[in-house]
C-alpha cells in the first residue's frame, strides 16, 4: 500500500474526503481532485497533518481536458497512477414530468462521461505498466429504480455496465483490476442538490426513518478491495445501512 499513488475525484467532501484519510492512513500517496480549492487545501493540510502525503489539482470531471491534465499532474508528482477512484458525483433527483433537462444533461456529463474521461485519462499509462486499479462509485440507485430517481439510476446503471465491460475487455495478464462500490444512503451532500421540493421532502423523510452510513464506512470498502493481493479481484461491493429497506 505504501508504494501506491491513487487519484481521487470528488475529494473534497463526503466518500471522496474519507477515502483520501483512509488511504492516506495506509500509506497511499494521493492526488486529490475537485472543482472547491479551499476544501483540497484543507484537505491536504488534514492529510499532511497525519503523516501521509498528498497533492492536490482543481478539476472539472467533465472536462476531458481537465482530466487528462489531472494523470499527467499525478505522474509528475509521483511517476505513476496505480488506482483511479471514480467518485465525484450529482444526485438532483426529480420525477421525469417535472422535466428538469438541465439537470439530467448534468447528471450525465458527471456520473457518466466524467467516469469513461477518468478511465480514458489513466487506462493508458495503467496498461503500459502492467498494473493498475479503477474503482467506479455506483450506488444502490444502480440495482434498483425508485419514483423521482430514474435518471439518476439510469447513469449509476451505466457505471456499473461500464465498469463491468471494462473488467471483460482486459486480458488477466495485464493485471489491471476494476471495482464497483455501491452505497446505499450516506449522510453527504448528495441530496444538496435536490431542487424539487416534494421529492426534497420525500427524501428528507426517508432519511429520518433510517440511520446513513458515514462516508468512512464506504471509504473502509474501498480500503479493503484496493488491498488485496493483485491475485483477488474485488469486482463490487453494495454497502446499505442495515436500516435501509
Amino acid at each position: 500500500m505504501a508504494n501506491k499513488t491513487a487519484i481521487i475525484t470528488g475529494a473534497s467532501s463526503g466518500i471522496g474526503e474519507a477515502t483520501a484519510k483512509e488511504l492516506a492512513r495506509s500509506g497511499i500517496r494521493l492526488m486529490l481532485a475537485a472543482r472547491r480549492e479551499d476544501r483540497l487545501v484543507q484537505l491536504k493540510k488534514e492529510i499532511e497533518a497525519l503523516g501521509g502525503q498528498a497533492e492536490y489539482r482543481v478539476t472539472d470531471v467533465t472536462s476531458r481536458a481537465d482530466m487528462e491534465s489531472l494523470a499527467q499532474a499525478t505522474i509528475e508528482a509521483y511517476g505513476q497512477i496505480d488506482i483511479l477512484v471514480n467518485n465525484a458525483g450529482l444526485m438532483p433527483l426529480s420525477y421525469i414530468r417535472s422535466l428538469k433537462v438541465d439537470e439530467w444533461d448534468r447528471m450525465i456529463d458527471v456520473n457518466i462521461k466524467g467516469v469513461l474521461y477518468g478511465i480514458a485519462a489513466v487506462l493508458p499509462h495503467m496498461e503500459e505498466r502492467n498494473e493498475g486499479h479503477i474503482i467506479n462509485v455506483s450506488s444502490v440507485a444502480g440495482h434498483e429504480i425508485a419514483p423521482s430517481g430514474a435518471v439518476y439510476s439510469a447513469t449509476k446503471f451505466a457505471v456499473r455496465t461500464l465498469t463491468e465491460g471494462l473488467r471483460k475487455e482486459l486480458r488477466p495478464d495485464q493485471n489491471i483490476r476494476t471495482t464497483i462500490i455501491s452505497p446505499g444512503a450516506v449522510d453527504t451532500e448528495l441530496t444538496h442538490s435536490i431542487t424539487d421540493t416534494n421529492v426534497k421532502t420525500v427524501m428528507s423523510g426517508f432519511l429520518n426513518k433510517i440511520v446513513p452510513l458515514k462516508g468512512e464506512d464506504i471509504a473502509a470498502a474501498i480500503r479493503y478491495a484496493i488491498e488485496q493481493p493483485t491475485s483477488v479481484s474485488i469486482n463490487e461491493i453494495i454497502v446499505r445501512p442495515t436500516s435501509q429497506p
